[in-house]
């Protein structure tokens, strides 16, 4: 079968790394089933794994890379995968926390390839309204968004939230999933292109970044990093959340320790989701009519361009690879 797949790590020149060619098909096993690939897409995970930067090391390898997909059943039932490839299953109320918790392509194959063999819980039913591409782009970046902005800073309809960056999958999936949940959404972006972007989605302001807000917001969601730190921190109000989400600018934030503790900020660190909130994310944007913004779409075979283009940052959206039907 066709698959992008690393079998060398590159730290420096990642896209050295990646390979598009072929690779055996997977083997049943028990409480595994084989889906049919439809659509996948990337994730700055992907990246990290061309780079040998790993979770989980040592990356076994050669390794497929992809953590998210919707495909089919042999019975030909559409389907959409919780990025989730082995966790606790379900004994703990957050798998997440689980030690063993890992993604596709990690320690078992990843998702970019004709199949993937999946653990039956990891396979969920897709709604009529989601077609599979829109499906392909729901698992990492989506569920972390919902997880993060319903079950890590409990926002509530009415209430304020600014996300830092317009134009990444997550930061996209953040504007989208707060202003249908009836929340202001308020964005802050260094590019007029980031700010056109955020409105058309539907948020109620946009901001330069870095620039001092008008009033302090209920929670910040920031996946940028070092360059957006100490806004983030600035810009709550006392007793309001900052998520981290990521750390694309870097890693090596400084913080003023009494902006944390006079104001009572809680800072809370969050990643993926659970099999649960995974279900809860697909309703709610299947029940709401959510499309995924999706900013370039190729076939598998041309996956390097698609690597590209996230390493440039030259997409709005996420990146989504396709197979043949």
């Amino acid at each position: 079968m066709l698959a992008a797949y690393v079998e060398k790590p590159n730290k420096d020149n990642p896209l050295s790394a990646l390979v598009v060619g072929q690779r055996p098909d997977p083997q049943p096993r028990d409480g595994w089933e084989i889906v049919r690939v439809e659509a996948c897409s990337l994730n700055r995970h992907d990246i990290w794994s061309l780079q040998g930067v790993t979770q989980h090391p040592p990356l076994p390898l050669p390794m497929i890379l992809g953590c998210d997909a919707s495909g089919r059943r042999a019975d030909g039932t559409p389907v959409i995968l919780y990025p989730g490839a082995k966790g606790d299953g379900g004994s703990r109320e957050d798998e997440t926390l689980d030690p063993c918790f890992n993604v596709f392509s990690e320690l078992a194959q990843g998702t970019m390839a004709d199949y993937v063999i999946a653990p039956v819980r990891s396979i969920l039913p897709r709604p009529e309204r989601i077609p599979a591409l829109d499906g392909a782009a729901l698992g990492t970046t989506w569920l972390t968004a919902y997880r993060a902005i319903f079950s890590k800073a409990r926002l509530r309809p009415g209430q304020c939230m600014l996300v830092q960056g317009s134009s990444g999958g997550l930061s996209t999936a953040l504007v989208q999933l707060g202003v249908a949940a009836g929340l202001e959404v308020w964005v802050a972006s260094r590019s007029s292109d980031g700010h056109s972007l955020a409105e058309r989605l539907g948020a109620h302001r946009t901001w330069a970044s870095g620039i001092a807000l008008p009033h302090k917001v209920d929670a910040v969601f920031d996946s940028v990093g070092e360059s957006t730190w100490n806004h983030s921190l600035e810009s709550v109000k006392r007793g309001g959340t900052v998520v981290v989400l990521g750390r694309t600018t870097g890693a090596n934030a400084t913080t003023n320790i009494p902006s944390v503790f006079r104001p009572q900020i809680k800072i809370v660190g969050t990643q993926l989701g659970t099999l649960n909130e995974m279900r809860d994310m697909v309703n709610f944007v299947a029940m709401a009519g959510l499309r995924p913004v999706i900013g370039k779409t190729m076939p598998l075979e041309h996956a390097e361009a698609g690597f590209r283009a996230m390493l440039e940052g030259s997409v709005q959206g996420k990146i989504v690879f396709t197979r043949p039907d």
